[in-house]
């Protein structure tokens, strides 16, 4: 199985324009729109992030090319596409109304913890786990994207961060009503810098390194804080960068250099999904392009994304 979307339509009410990030460009006869946001080049998550909303993209609203820009010395990444005012706030839009659905294999006997679900013929890994099963983010039209990198059995390094009883339905769900939450508070601010919207989270993905903690780095672990009301503190993270990364994922990884160590890369010239899937892991030889190496530590039995050092300076 595939990612994939069907029907047309954006089904949440749209923020007005965005006339700050626009801007057009004439491409062969046709006038193609181009937003941006602000991305953190060192935070792994966040270009996983815009590598997923490429791919929402292209899947939801058509043919969509991207890029990165850091000459400005606010890095920023841009879309590109001629069938939609601005790609970021329709598939914003998208997942703001969607919720996932996981996906079992036919006759196979889903765990009850498992509330949702479908079944399909197919299915991406030889072993079926409820932690792990993929997931269908499903909006009110009833369109769809299938999502699955953790439990994909034909790759090497499924990048599956996560651990415990957390399954990545639920993970989504809660990352899918977040999003939701920060649509229904202020969509223009979140359309605006999506990848910097943080909010209280538990369990996530482990994308975003904003939101891990390691009791040796902090001195004690949050955890036990948790029965002193007075002494709490929470974790804030982005739920877009956790879901968009997910979806980023779908048909690319960094790569792998050794244990737990890891490379990806960012362009500067406009590509399309083809393109961009290898230039992310360094293999597309560009002119102009930063690659940047980050590891992934662990806590507990999850792991946790670190940020990135810059290796080049192009």
């Amino acid at each position: 199985m595939g990612l994939g979307l069907v029907g047309s339509g954006i089904s949440r009410r749209r923020p007005s324009r965005l006339a700050n990030q626009r801007r057009t460009n004439r491409k062969g006869g046709q006038v193609m729109t181009i937003d941006s946001i602000p991305v953190d080049l060192t935070n792994p998550g966040q270009v996983l992030a815009c590598m997923g909303f490429l791919e929402a993209s292209e899947s939801l609203l058509g043919p969509t090319e991207a890029r990165f820009d850091w000459q400005s010395g606010h890095a920023k990444f841009f879309l590109q596409t001629d069938t939609s005012e601005n790609p970021f706030v329709d598939v914003l839009a998208f997942v703001a109304d969607a919720k996932a659905i996981a996906v079992a294999p036919r006759a196979w006997r889903v765990p009850s913890k498992i509330t949702e679900f479908t079944v399909s013929d197919t299915f991406p890994d030889a072993d079926s786990d409820a932690a792990s099963l993929p997931i269908s983010l499903t909006d009110s039209q009833g369109r769809s994207a299938f999502l699955s990198h953790w439990a994909d059995g034909g790759v090497d390094e499924a990048f599956k961060l996560y651990a415990g009883n957390r399954s990545a339905q639920k993970i989504a769900s809660d990352m899918l009503r977040e999003i939701g939450t920060l649509w229904n508070q202020d969509s223009k601010s979140l359309c605006r810098d999506p990848l910097n919207r943080l909010c209280s989270m538990g369990g996530s993905f482990n994308f975003d390194p904003r939101g891990t903690w390691m009791g040796l780095d902090v001195g004690y672990s949050i955890n036990d804080l948790k029965s002193a009301k007075e002494l709490e503190q929470k974790v804030v993270a982005s739920p877009v960068v956790e879901l968009l990364a997910a979806w980023g994922l779908q048909n690319a990884r960094p790569a792998e250099l050794k244990l737990r160590q890891y490379r990806y890369a960012v362009w500067n010239e406009w590509l399309p999904p083809q393109l961009a899937r290898p230039a992310l892991s360094g293999q597309l030889t560009l002119t102009r392009q930063r690659h940047y190496q980050f590891a992934l530590d662990l806590s507990g039995k999850n792991k946790i994304v670190c940020y990135a050092i810059q290796e080049n300076t192009q």
